[in-house]
């Protein structure tokens, strides 16, 4: 059952955002300028309204996928940043003490409240025309690159979104132990999906046979959202008719 979005829990510790969450801080301008409430009446269709259990408001499911899409984390590291960010904290409307979600139901509700990307990108869209409208950002290049489309901000194909989140791992690991390149596979030339992905299967599994540059943060994250981007487009290639969804691109009409 949906539930509209619950402010601050009275909290003692309340106080701390003023402290640690200063005024310019781009998350709370936005949570203090852009009133997210559209966000109900475009998803009360994917939910019951007058039955069930009270569902986690829809508002901060939301909120966290706008998180992973400005700070490109998967959703195991929005979560877990979520627990001890207090500016991630603020902008969920949460109070300092209180449990974050578990990571999973961020999972299903991207794949399964949100799996018309359609609505998505048009949530987004109203989300940074507010937010362009208040000056709180200058661009809205730090909005999402769905993991499985091609939003009309967002130009690359599925093989060089792919291509992209492969490189950064890459990058992240370099960056540590450059000597560590001969350990990765051979980077392929095609434009075919299914073989980029096969590309970035073998990634992930080299590195996390490297567990002491895995676990690193920088590295790890960076893996993490490679691992969650695989995933989305293996389960899309495998339940699409669409014939141009392995193609990585879609023709002209």
């Amino acid at each position: 059952m949906i539930s509209n979005q619950e402010s601050f829990n009275l909290s003692p510790f309340s106080a701390i955002y003023d402290i640690v969450v200063p005024k310019n801080n781009m998350l709370r301008q936005i949570n203090e300028l852009v009133d997210f409430s559209f966000i109900l009446d475009e998803l009360k269709t994917k939910y019951c309204l007058d039955n069930g259990r009270n569902a986690i408001p829809p508002i901060r499911m939301f909120k966290y996928l706008l998180l992973k899409s400005i700070y490109d984390l998967s959703d195991v590291d929005v979560v877990d940043r979520s627990q001890y960010d207090m500016s991630f904290k603020y902008f969920l409307e949460m109070a300092p003490e209180d449990r974050v979600i578990d990571s999973s139901s961020l999972t299903k509700f991207r794949k399964l409240r949100l799996k018309d990307v359609g609505l998505l990108d048009l949530l987004i869209e109203k989300t940074v025309e507010i937010a362009l409208e208040k000056g709180i950002i200058k661009t809205n290049t730090i909005i999402i690159d769905a993991t499985h489309s091609k939003a009309r901000y967002n130009q690359k194909s599925a093989t060089e979104f792919l291509q992209e989140k492969s490189k950064n791992v890459r990058r992240a690991i370099y960056q540590i132990d450059e000597s560590l390149k001969s350990k990765l596979p051979q980077k392929t030339t095609s434009n075919d999906v299914e073989e980029e992905l096969a590309y970035c299967r073998k990634v992930i599994d080299t590195v996390d046979e490297i567990p002491q540059v895995a676990s690193i943060p920088a590295v790890r994250e960076k893996l993490n959202i490679l691992k969650e981007v695989v995933e989305d487009y293996t389960e899309q290639i495998s339940y699409s008719n669409d014939p141009d969804a392995r193609k990585g691109h879609k023709t002209a009409d």
